[in-house]
């Protein structure tokens, strides 16, 4: 795992490459590789990178040219079928000079040069440079797992980095928000396709790959998840038992490491499983790490005991307080770049620092749930179109109007009222209400009520859930069901990658995530829906896999996410927290928001009439984001496992 970064000139522009410069982008990445660094100038063209060594520590420094001179590379990220790449290339005459599967990209690229991603099984970005062609061919692994943003200027210099402060130290861009991209930001937690909250910096999309010419790029996909092959016809008990070797499979292609591993510990499913599994394939017991709040509904550490138990794992936790996860918000938004998506991405970095100090790598759950139907949002939405289809065409609308009517006189405070509000006997029966809608922060009417005027005028006609649209007509999907995870797999399982890419990568760890094996990805696509979804049960599949494996209470455990009290600390005290950074003359002189509608949400999720955590935790984490990089506010990062000791760890 590594930083990388690059700036690409083209011939006659009048643009020189200035050494230090490159210098400031790629040390402004030194926490994503603490152990080296490096840089390449030559004609045209500058890369830097920063390494955390896993595989052939003594080895594979980059950047790392071929032993011709023609091809650099900088990468970061592991190609796991690297060991059995590495001995069909020395059988072709290939003479390698590392153990290191930097060396083998290298290789595969002089072999295929743009069809190189087809022939890696990993997470990756990386960029070579084709010194005799004067090109730059970058590529992102198929899942988006590991980050790329770049910018591309009006005089055809292409900028590159892991992280987007890179970026912002070279100069590419003036950092400043990106209105178009804002309705996509307050509906989803994160914009959700190619843009980003700054406005000037893409992100190369997963399964995506770019080349850089003498000023001229070009984008190409060269991966996407098919639906539309047959359905395994196999038996239920077949299925389950090849689903349970490939996630095995997958598992073991990540253990792959030259230093300790280990694996965070949730005590949900699928941090689980992966343990399970681990459990089986080494023989050292293996280090778990969990974390949690003080708070009782938000501490889950006794499930993450069961398993670390049943495996004799060795086990270590951390309790977080309200004051460590406040007083580390402003640095981790600087990690992230971005506001933070989810309160868990605090948690998420504490239990990183935690896991530093014993491991370099570790194993998390991420992606089961898009690929396996894991949030009750797919089946509350499958059940509320077919409700409101119905509903509508046997009710007449007069009975309609009534029942909606009879809800809406419910007290505020009502749970029933807030539930039935949800339901297809309140909504239209279209996707976009049922659906998008329904679970986003800020869905299209709340929008319209808290933006200001003059920005609600700018940005009419803008679709907060273009991306998934965009999806949703693009792949092969045929039922809803798979429409919703392919939606979902396009969008919003990257925000959750990278908040646990840059959580992690605060610490100086590399994670790794088996679920999104892409081989695995594919095959569980081709599943019956029944193996995802059967009935109320989630993830049907994995819990069959694993039912002689983890504790009942494990394997019957509905979906929780991971709590955070977030709502609470802000009704009491923290409430702090809103009056500085949602309603003070601060935050709402940026004129984004209607003064008075800010305080209406406030004072609803005080009087407990509504829940509004998600949308008090989004417009404070943007606030933080304003001041960092709009306004150049300085924070300290969170850099290793400085700040541990006073996390309470044992």
């Amino acid at each position: 795992m590594c930083g990388i970064c690059g700036i690409a000139v083209p011939a006659g522009s009048g643009r020189r490459i200035d050494r230090a410069l490159l210098e400031r982008m790629r040390d402004e990445l030194k926490h994503r590789g603490p152990d080296g660094s490096g840089l390449f100038l030559d004609d045209g063209i500058g890369l830097g990178h920063r390494r955390l060594s896993i595989v052939d520590v003594a080895h594979g420094a980059q950047p790392m040219a071929s032993a011709d001179g023609r091809h650099t590379v900088v990468y970061n990220g592991e190609v796991y079928n690297h060991p059995a790449l590495m001995p069909e290339l020395q059988a072709q005459g290939v003479a390698y000079s590392t153990h290191c599967d930097t060396e083998t990209l290298l290789h595969l690229y002089q072999r295929h040069g743009p069809d190189t991603p087809d022939h890696l099984r990993g997470m990756f970005a990386f960029a070579i440079w084709d010194r005799d062609a004067r090109s730059l061919f970058i590529a992102r692994d198929r899942l988006g797992i590991k980050p790329l943003y770049y910018v591309f200027a009006d005089d055809g210099t292409l900028f590159f980095a892991s992280e987007i402060k890179a970026l912002l130290a070279a100069g590419a861009v003036k950092p400043q928000l990106n209105r178009s991209a804002f309705p996509d930001y307050l509906a989803n937690h994160a914009p959700s396709g190619e843009d980003t909250l700054f406005a000037g910096v893409k992100r190369l999309l997963p399964g995506h790959a770019l080349t850089w010419r003498d000023g001229q790029i070009t984008i190409r996909p060269y991966w996407d998840l098919s639906f539309a092959q047959p359905v395994d016809p196999r038996p239920d008990a077949e299925l389950i038992a090849e689903y349970a070797e490939r996630f095995r499979e997958a598992v073991r292609l990540r253990l792959m490491a030259d230093v300790p591993l280990g694996m965070f510990l949730s005590g949900g499913i699928d941090s689980a499983a992966i343990t399970a599994a681990m459990a089986t394939l080494v023989d050292e017991p293996i280090k778990t790490f969990s974390v949690a709040f003080h708070e009782r509904e938000a501490n889950e550490l006794r499930y993450a005991r069961l398993v670390a138990e049943r495996y004799k794992t060795d086990h270590h936790e951390v309790l977080v307080t309200p004051d460590e996860f406040f007083g580390a918000l402003p640095s981790l938004v600087w990690h992230e770049d971005e506001p933070l998506a989810h309160p868990s991405s605090v948690a998420l970095n504490f239990v990183s620092r935690l896991a530093a100090e014993h491991v370099k790598v570790v194993l998390t759950g991420e992606g089961s749930d898009e690929t396996l139907a894991g949030y009750g949002r797919y089946r509350t939405t499958i059940y509320n179109v077919a409700l409101s289809r119905r509903w509508q065409s046997w009710a007449p609308g007069v009975v309609q109007d009534a029942v909606r009517n009879a809800i809406g006189t419910l007290p505020r405070t009502s749970r029933l009222r807030r539930r039935m509000l949800r339901t297809g006997l309140a909504l239209k029966a279209d996707l976009d209400t049922l659906y998008f809608d329904n679970f986003a922060v800020f869905g299209r009417q709340r929008q319209a009520e808290v933006l200001s005027e003059e920005l609600r005028a700018e940005l009419r006609g803008v679709d907060p859930y273009a991306s998934a649209h965009a999806a949703m007509a693009g792949g092969d999907a045929d039922t809803l069901l798979e429409q919703l995870l392919y939606a979902d797999i396009k969008t919003y399982l990257h925000e959750l990658l990278m908040k646990q890419d840059q959580m992690s990568m605060a610490a100086s760890i590399e994670s790794r995530v088996p679920f999104l094996d892409h081989e695995l990805v594919e095959f569980t696509a081709r599943l019956p829906e029944r193996l995802k979804l059967r009935g109320t049960t989630t993830k049907y599949v994995l819990r069959q896999a694993m039912k002689d494996k983890l504790p009942p209470e494990i394997l019957s455990r509905r979906k929780m996410g991971f709590p955070v009290p977030v709502g609470e600390w802000f009704r009491g005290a923290w409430k702090s927290q809103i009056a500085e950074f949602v309603l003070s003359p601060r935050a709402l002189e940026r004129g984004l928001f209607q003064p008075d509608a800010l305080r209406r949400l406030v004072a609803e999720h005080d009087a407990r009439e509504a829940d509004h955590s998600e949308r008090l935790w989004a417009l404070v984490n943007l606030e933080h984001w304003h001041r960092i990089f709009v306004e150049g506010e300085t924070v300290v990062p969170a850099r290793g496992a400085d700040a541990l000791a006073a996390a309470g760890s044992r």
